[in-house]
């Protein structure tokens, strides 16, 4: 399979998204946004079905809503695309590919994707979201890309613990960050180098993984192809794609994507006033929960009688523990009931039987509680990032 993989990027995958990089081609259609201004063209990139574009370079690709009511795992044509910066690999020889893994160890690595294949494999199905995913919902927006709620997917990631590449290779006592890059690089010299880095701890956890599959398939070359990082629960910035190199550090990485980028408030529900100023701030990290209806969409038109309503949930990495549904804009409750259980990081599939009369308007309502306790309410957070929204959403339709 990666041969023939590569036989695809060398023969036709270069040139074609070479091209998508430059200038997208011709929009299929519009989609109508949720939002005002949100209306989106879609655009079928490489080894991608046709997904709304944010910017075309650095790639931003948000993955239509209704995908997720198609099952628990995104599919890896639709899968949402995300990158930093602009000069992006249009092709990759995935054999010739090295991870360098360098810095506070005792041995200094030079691994191929051959050789993590013969190390012992783990399958772990995880959520993939953006940190700002839904950034466009919030009051006022802040800057940043103008997602909806599409910028998340969740698939079933094939690879080897970070932490048996990490006891090759040896961490020195006063090892205290392992610091990751890939092989996107910035335009301009003064931009900063996309680099990621997590504690010590965290890195060495039973969950995090060097991917080189998702959903059983090498996955496409605008997801991080041929190579990933994939930290479950975590927000997928620290997700680093096309991974080139380890870095264990000694001190507390202090460079730009992790001092200044991406940082929450350090306060309740890590939210603030548009007016706030001088709080303190933490890098962001695990997701809080969230849920959603599927096959609902706000405005629509419904016919009277019993239905199903449904929709999925996560959190950071506890496990769902319930999932209610409301109709009258939660004002009422009910139960949901959870259908199979794919993991812990894992999107969770629900569903609850309503009844509904003829000419009567209806405000579905859904809201999760994690097993950790973490539980969405109806009050919205705002940050000057846009991370991490998770009230509970609303959809009012009508029925004939």
């Amino acid at each position: 399979m990666l041969s023939s993989r590569r036989s695809f990027l060398a023969a036709s995958g270069a040139a074609a998204l070479t091209g998508a990089l430059a200038a997208p081609a011709s929009a299929e259609k519009i989609v109508r946004g949720v939002f005002v201004n949100g209306d989106r063209p879609l655009v079928a990139f490489p080894q991608k079905r046709a997904l709304m574009v944010l910017t075309p370079r650095p790639p931003q690709l948000e993955t239509p809503f209704a995908v997720f009511d198609e099952g628990v795992f995104t599919p890896n044509d639709a899968f949402f695309v995300r990158w930093h910066l602009s000069d992006i690999p249009t092709s990759i020889d995935a054999a010739k590919h090295r991870i360098r893994v360098t810095g506070a160890v005792d041995k200094a690595l030079s691994l191929s994707i051959a050789d993590l294949r013969r190390m012992p494999s783990v399958e772990i199905a995880a959520v993939n979201q953006c940190s700002g995913n839904s950034r466009g919902f919030f009051d006022p927006r802040p800057a940043g890309g103008q997602w909806q709620n599409g910028a998340m997917g969740n698939a079933l990631w094939k690879g080897v613990r970070l932490k048996d590449v990490l006891s090759r290779a040896g961490l020195k006592a006063d090892a205290k960050q392992v610091q990751f890059n890939g092989l996107e690089r910035p335009a301009l010299p003064a931009t900063p180098d996309f680099k990621k880095s997590l504690d010590v701890d965290i890195a060495r956890g039973e969950d995090v993984i060097v991917a080189y599959e998702m959903n059983g398939k090498p996955m496409p070359l605008l997801n991080g192809y041929p190579v990933r990082l994939i930290v479950p629960g975590w927000y997928s910035t620290y997700w680093v794609k096309m991974l080139s190199d380890i870095t264990v550090l000694d001190h507390v990485d202090d460079q730009f994507w992790m001092k200044t980028a991406y940082r929450i408030p350090d306060t309740p529900n890590h939210s603030v006033s548009p007016t706030d100023k001088d709080y303190p701030t933490v890098p962001i990290n695990r997701m809080v929960v969230r849920s959603f209806v599927t096959n609902v969409t706000d405005g629509q038109s419904m016919k009277a009688g019993r239905t199903t309503v449904r929709g999925i949930a996560f959190d950071g990495g506890s496990g769902i523990k319930s999932v209610e549904i409301s109709s009258d804009g939660g004002t009422t409750w009910a139960p949901a009931a959870l259908e199979r259980d794919f993991g812990k990081y894992s999107f969770r599939r629900w569903n609850a039987d309503v009844a509904l009369e003829g000419g009567k308007s209806y405000t579905f309502a859904c809201r999760a509680v994690a097993n950790d306790g973490d539980t969405q309410t109806a009050t919205p957070i705002w940050n000057p990032g846009g991370y991490m929204r998770n009230e509970i959403q609303t959809y009012k339709v009508t029925v004939t």
